[in-house]
């Protein structure tokens, strides 16, 4: 028999989203956090894990990382939630695309726009040498493109070029948080363009969200919540054959895990590395879902560093809520 984890944030946030705010757990935890950034994942002696045990392997292996890290993982079948620095804003960077491309899927769904029609992108509207484009690499002087090909590189490849051509599509960045609110997610806001965020290294603060709302909008995703199926599937299918960054939520999970996800990154200026993140769907061998939101910002760590935070964050949720369910 499993126990469960009693949740330690404040269920407020989640009144629309979460409905099991008086679940607790108190599953079995194998996972190391005394090893270094970026070490292979050991098999330690089990012992209980516990909410309160949970967080506090967030703590440590957030202490390396010199900078805030917060942390939500919510068990969405069960409504389990533990964060780190849950409610606190940090900056988006590309998981912002994932908010932008539910908005643009929900306009398709609509019948305001179709996934086979076709995009001018002219050469102004491709982002600028100090963003990642494709799109831009691929054709410089500009392209005709279908709208599902934008959505993938977007998601897949986090296309900057097809993510600003897309926001524009939709009604701007206004119209991407409008959709947020209609779904009942507050604290997530989309503010700004990939090009803006490019010109000034402050604007990227203005997209922000926290872990416990960005849990809260996968576990909306998962459930297929503000999208009819076919667009969650396709969405999903999209996240699952992300390209970026495949060390960081993915790291130390066992082969073959499915996850999907959506990554953002501000690079390093100065020496600071204002926004390391990854977001996603974790599929656990029961069948049930860890809906994670790791993000890592202000810091002077290496990218090593970083990508380890986020990936040994991943792996001890997953040792928690693995090991409970053979008990």
């Amino acid at each position: 028999m499993i126990t469960r984890f009693k949740i330690l944030s404040s269920c407020a946030v989640f009144a629309c989203l979460v409905c099991a705010c008086n679940a607790s757990v108190s599953p079995t935890l194998q996972t190391s956090t005394t090893a270094s950034p970026g070490a292979a994942v050991q098999t330690p002696t089990p012992a209980v894990c516990s909410a309160t045990s949970l967080q506090k392997q967030f703590e440590e292996i957030a202490s390396v990382a010199a900078g805030p890290v917060g942390v939500a993982v919510l068990e969405i079948e069960t409504g389990e939630l533990v964060t780190l620095s849950g409610k606190q804003h940090f900056p988006m960077q590309s998981v912002y695309k994932l908010p932008i491309g539910m908005a643009v899927l929900q306009q398709v769904d609509k019948g305001l726009l179709k996934l086979d029609q076709i995009v001018h992108v002219k050469p102004a509207d491709l982002v600028p040498a100090n963003l990642g484009s494709p799109l831009r690499d691929r054709h410089p002087q500009g392209a005709d493109v279908t709208l599902s090909e934008l959505l993938s590189l977007m998601v897949k490849d986090s296309d900057g070029t097809a993510s600003d051509v897309l926001l524009n599509l939709i009604g701007g960045p206004d119209a991407a948080t409008k959709y947020l609110r209609e779904l009942g997610v507050e604290d997530i806001v989309v503010a700004t363009s990939e090009r803006d965020m490019a010109g000034d290294v402050q604007v990227q603060y203005r997209n922000w969200s926290t872990p416990e709302a960005m849990v809260g909008l996968l576990k909306l995703l998962h459930e297929g919540r503000g999208l009819t199926a076919a667009s969650r599937t396709l969405l999903l299918d999209w996240m699952v054959k992300t390209q970026t960054f495949p060390t960081r939520l993915k790291g130390m999970l066992p082969e073959g895990t499915i996850v999907a996800h959506k990554t953002g990154s501000s690079g390093a200026r100065d020496g600071v590395a204002r926004a390391t993140n990854d977001v996603g769907l974790i599929t656990l061998p029961n069948g049930h879902h860890l809906a994670i939101a790791v993000f890592v910002s202000d810091t002077k760590a290496d990218a090593k560093t970083r990508d380890a935070v986020i990936a040994r964050s991943a792996r001890a949720a997953w040792d928690c809520w693995v090991t409970s369910e053979k008990k």
